[in-house]
């Protein structure tokens, strides 16, 4: 781990220069044996955004797993090899829910969300969520950008103004969104499918389309339909030109792709972008003042704004950020779930291409099934599966980051199941991770009582490790930066069982008494590979990880530890290693039943 200049580059002293270096003529090793560079000279720029978190209810596992966490993990991936990474997201603010909510609660709505923001960012915190800025699409600059995009669709000819029947709910005395009116989905045939979506079959839906509609909020089933007059954007005009941008995307996992495809092959309806409410985005159009905007035309807008706030803290230009051609070697990467992908692919990017500016557009959207709670999905509004806030107060974050991310929903739905995440848990962390570096450094400390002496030369083991090292450690790094974080996080796995099996076929324990130079050699090597396994992991278990490197001797003070760029990462060199000193590493968290008990009540 080592201090990182503004450009990326490492910034090697030349004493620890000259020891790597003599290091390896004294093992055999040629100086570039290990690892390819892990930082490049010119760093490339990545942005990253995940799916904005609505901000009423709490946040359960699903929400986590299927944007949020697998987003930081890319995020603090590039970070380790020197890329120019912001990582942005907000609370999702605007909207009925918002309002109801905050009625329930006795509060006004921005005060509502003020608290809700604030106590999520909190629970983010303690997930260890590195976001460079995380923002409010409730924010001035939101507001400021959702109408400036209006004007420029409007100029464009892509707004269009038509009467719409809303449902009205007498015993309610309001309007109700199309997420609070429930009812039977006519395609498959669920019984609770939303007004705007099913989740079920996944279709999106007009409330007037659903069998024996209710009240969402009162169960209410005399439900009037009432005309009112609000605004479409008209996206069935730009069917080809986002056929012609989807048509220059690639590296899209298959079924994001897919549902792409379908909604602009399908007929694609145009959509109403604004709502009969007084919180959220106010329309700027004579004869809309008691209207706003419907909360998923500006929720993704709030990417740009979040970006906006987090470079006018710092004095930077956000348009190096989200104007396209600012910065030549960038890229724009989007974390979602499966029902975000029609607004992501349709909706957003046709408001972007709409206003006629060259707004950056997405380059990859790496979306995810859905986790499920022992079969069924994860719900806030249904208050069904695992909060954020239980889990930590049951584990540490990073039993549940390890498991997540591990088991991630990539290609299909994941069910959570307690006594599944229990044993993949104890096993991997406990008995694999925790095991290795827990008995390399008590024995380094039992063995040795102060500094573990340089030791004798390599031998077969050593140079087999070595090859097999360098082998294991580049793939790792291809599939981060595939964004495949299952296959990640299963070769990690598998380069923490190899560490262990180089440690059990060395065996130092067994020769440190009748030959102590090979067994200080072995014990060198081990904790360098310690500080090695822990600084792969680092993106999905920072906790532990930053534990692990401090406790073979790492500089805790980096607050990012570089990926692994030579012998100095993985073998100790001539650096000191001192096994007298304290070894802040505790033993990984068993699970048991009573802390999944406490959790999933």
């Amino acid at each position: 781990m080592r201090a990182e200049r503004a450009t990326g580059e490492s910034a090697e002293p030349k004493p620890f220069r000259a020891a790597r270096e003599g290091f390896f003529r004294v093992c055999g090793f040629g100086a570039s044996t290990l690892f390819h560079t892990g930082r490049t000279l010119m760093s490339r720029r990545i942005l990253i955004t995940s799916a904005l978190p609505y901000v009423s209810g709490a946040k359960h596992l699903g929400n986590l797993v299927g944007s949020l966490l697998p987003a930081d993990v890319h995020a603090r991936f590039h970070r380790q090899i020197g890329s120019d990474v912001l990582f942005v997201c907000a609370t999702d603010e605007h909207g009925t829910p918002t309002e109801i909510a905050a009625a329930r609660a006795g509060l006004d709505p921005r005060r509502f969300c003020d608290d809700a923001h604030a106590r999520q960012a909190e629970t983010y915190r303690r997930f260890g969520l590195s976001f460079d800025h995380f923002g409010r699409s409730s924010a001035s600059s939101n507001h400021a950008l959702t109408q400036h995009f209006y004007r420029r669709l409007d100029a464009a000819g892509l707004i269009a103004e038509r009467d719409v029947r809303q449902v009205w709910a007498p015993a309610d005395g309001r309007y109700l969104p199309d997420r609070y009116v429930l009812g039977t989905c006519p395609h498959c045939g669920d019984a609770d499918a939303r007004g705007d979506q099913c989740d079920a079959c996944g279709t999106l839906l007009d409330p007037e389309e659903l069998v024996a509609p209710r009240s969402a909020v009162s169960g209410d089933t005399g439900l009037i339909l009432r005309e009112s007059r609000h605004l479409f954007l008209r996206q069935s005009a730009l069917v080809d030109r986002l056929n012609g941008w989807l048509d220059t995307r690639s590296g899209w996992p298959p079924f994001v792709a897919s549902l792409a495809r379908s909604w602009l092959t399908a007929d694609l309806k145009d959509r109403c972008i604004t709502r009969d409410l007084s919180w959220g985005v106010p329309v700027p159009r004579a004869g809309f003042e008691e209207k706003v905007f419907y909360v998923w035309f500006d929720a993704p807008i709030a990417y740009i704004a979040a970006t906006q706030d987090w470079a006018a803290a710092r004095g930077r230009d956000w348009r190096d950020w989200w104007w396209d051609g600012a910065v030549r070697d960038s890229r724009y990467v989007q974390f979602l779930g499966k029902d975000n992908v029609p607004f992501h692919t349709v909706s957003f990017p046709g408001t972007l291409l709409g206003s006629g500016e060259p707004w950056r557009t997405v380059d990859v959207i790496k979306g995810f099934h859905w986790l499920t709670h022992e079969g069924d999905k994860f719900s806030t509004s249904r208050k069904r599966g695992l909060s954020c806030d239980a889990a930590l107060d049951a584990l540490p974050a990073d039993l549940w980051r390890w498991w997540l991310i591990a088991n991630a929903p990539e290609t299909a739905d994941v069910s959570f199941q307690a006594a599944r995440f229990a044993a993949d848990v104890n096993k991997d962390l406990a008995d694999v991770f925790g095991n290795l570096v827990q008995r390399v450094t008590r024995f380094a400390v039992s063995a040795f009582a102060g500094p573990v002496p340089a030791g004798g030369p390599p031998g077969a083991l050593e140079r087999a490790l070595a090859a097999d090292v360098t082998s294991r450690v580049a793939t790792i790094r291809a599939q981060h930066e595939a964004r495949e974080f299952r296959r990640a996080a299963a070769e990690t796995r598998a380069l923490w069982a190899r560490a262990n099996a180089y440690v059990q076929d060395a065996a130092p324990w067994s020769t440190v008494r009748r030959d102590r130079p090979r067994a200080a050699l072995v014990t060198r090597v081990a904790l360098g590979l310690i500080e090695l396994c822990a600084t792969v992991a680092w993106s999905i278990i920072p906790g532990l990880a930053a534990s692990a490197i401090t406790a073979v001797g790492g500089t805790a003070t980096v607050a990012v530890p570089e990926w692994p760029a030579d012998a100095e990462d993985v073998l100790i060199g001539d650096r000191s290693r001192d096994a007298r000193r304290p070894i802040p590493f505790e033993p990984v968290v068993k699970v048991g039943a009573e802390n999944l008990d406490a959790a999933c009540r």
